[in-house]
């Protein structure tokens, strides 16, 4: 295949405004260098959400891609390994200065690509960054512990490279999700490969572009373009010891099993649907602001979004409350459109089954509009829905907001229970007694007291329960540390004991 169109480097984004900008296709990263595949195959457009115009194309790949760049890591991490962790650490300040220094550049270009508005592409870059952070620290906490066990004889743990590891990342954070994953497991000592979302490709080019200017050795991060031959090629291949993955639960439990089945250690971070608890003593200006900000934020497009608010008892007044500030919302302004022209349909499809079942539409997105040609779907409030209804029951992925009224807290905890995932839940209360108890019972890995979207912040891991994640432990944090390594026991003796037990 001919290489006469591949530039040796993609370089800035050039947009600094919404104003359409196309750029680069989207190559593989392997060993350094842009490639095209080795087997011609399909070519996807890349869509500008705002505009529903391709901004570039995707070059997809398949498993000889895969082998290629597995093995052009394998030969690099050796050496990589070697490096004292401090040195592999120094590479990851020096990406978070160039981060830093072109944190405008890097929004811009996950703006264009994924749809969200400049401020919160500018919140996942700066995610982002704090993520790297977390990885220039791991020289100070990763240090292995040593206790003299008996006299004259000492165990230690050390913490050991996997080899190849790699991960699979979705399209609505193109940027942040592979930031979970690279820190630890680049300073670890392993060598990575990246398959990113064929929606939104572009982002991890410029983020490879940097690593390397930051020092980091060709071939420890390669990226693979492609859908799900790629994925199944990363979990088969022999040489991959490691997968993690981010995207909707049905593929994330097919591909824990595929990973596992195979021999390899995976982590699989599924879907959501999220449910907020809003109480009679709830402080209406504080969940009005924050539930609003919870259910359009990114519109809607983010595992952590509010998706089901249940109505505990009298709150037609912060109901109200909620409704009035998400109607002054102002698509292309306040909340970007969604990703496909497939995605609008299934969302508004929700919204449509819940009105002909006999729910109320309180606040209508299905019209919203802004740039010519985009994909919009505005705030929307469904009240009166039942738990059995989809739009209370499915992941919408959506600025869309399911109303369930109940009676009691205990009909809430039934209700939230009931639910398959375990991602995120939220109780707006004045009570401490009420949070206490709300947080001891839903039925969630990341909980929330007056905060819809309850993120851990770095150092803690990020990690959904049941449904939500296949695999133990979390993705981000120290969790996420030892996923991409191995503990190493190390017991020395030096001298002759002076006395006798089991281990002389």
């Amino acid at each position: 295949m001919t290489t006469a169109s591949i530039p040796a480097t993609v370089g800035r984004f050039a947009a600094t405004s919404d104003a359409f900008t196309p750029w680069h296709d989207a190559r593989h990263w392997i060993g350094g260098a842009w490639r095209d595949p080795g087997t011609r195959r399909a070519v996807l457009e890349v869509h500008n959400p705002r505009h529903g115009k391709a901004m570039a194309r995707v070059h997809l790949g398949g498993a000889d891609d895969v082998d290629a760049a597995v093995r052009a890591g394998a030969s690099a991490q050796r050496t990589w390994s070697e490096w004292p962790i401090r040195d592999r650490a120094h590479v990851l300040y020096r990406l978070r200065e160039m981060m830093v220094r072109n944190i405008d550049e890097l929004s811009w270009l996950v703006s264009h690509e994924n749809g969200k508005i400049f401020s919160e592409a500018k919140a996942e870059v700066e995610k982002g960054i704090e993520c790297v952070e977390y990885g220039c620290s791991l020289p100070n906490i990763a240090a292995g512990n040593q206790l003299e066990v008996s006299r004259g004889v000492a165990c230690e743990v050390a913490y050991a490279p996997l080899g190849v590891v790699a991960g699979a990342t979705p399209f609505n954070f193109p940027l942040m999700v592979p930031l979970w994953m690279l820190p630890q497991a680049l300073v670890g000592g392993n060598a990575f490969v990246m398959k990113p979302s064929e929606r939104v490709p572009l982002s991890t080019m410029r983020l490879a572009e940097m690593l390397k200017e930051a020092g980091l050795p060709d071939g420890i991060f390669n990226i693979v373009q492609g859908g799900r031959e790629v994925v199944e090629a990363l979990c088969d291949h022999p040489l991959v010891k490691a997968f993690g993955f981010v995207g909707s639960t049905k593929v994330a439990k097919a591909v824990y099993g595929r990973a596992s089945m195979a021999g390899k250690r995976a982590l699989c971070l599924g879907g959501a649907k999220n449910h907020l608890f809003v109480v009679p003593d709830a402080d209406v200006e504080v969940t009005a602001e924050n539930v609003v900000a919870s259910f359009t934020g990114c519109a809607g497009q983010r595992c952590m979004a509010a998706s089901v608010l249940l109505a505990v008892g009298d709150v037609d007044h912060i109901l109200k409350a909620v409704r009035d500030r998400a109607a002054k919302m102002v698509p292309g302004k306040d909340i970007g459109p969604v990703t496909t022209q497939a995605a609008r349909d299934r969302i508004t499809g929700y919204v449509d089954a819940a009105e002909k079942a006999g729910a109320r539409i309180v606040l209508d997105g299905r019209k919203a509009g802004a740039d010519a040609g985009g994909y919009w779907v505005g705030p929307t409030i469904i009240d009166g829905c039942t738990p059995d209804m989809p739009a209370a029951r499915d992941e919408i992925f959506g600025p869309v907001l399911s109303v369930v009224r109940v009676p009691t807290l205990e009909k809430a905890f039934e209700i939230e229970g009931a639910n398959p995932y375990g991602n995120a839940s939220s109780v707006y209360t004045t009570s401490g007694d009420i949070a206490r108890r709300v947080m001891s019972r839903v039925e969630a890995g990341m909980c929330g007291v007056n905060i819809g979207v309850p993120v851990p912040r770095e150092p803690f891991g990020f990690g959904g329960w049941n449904d939500s994640c296949f695999g133990a432990g979390n993705i981000t944090g120290w969790d996420g540390y030892r996923f991409w390594t191995r503990q190493r026991k190390i017991t020395s003796k030096w001298a002759l004991q002076r006395d006798q037990n089991w281990m002389s």
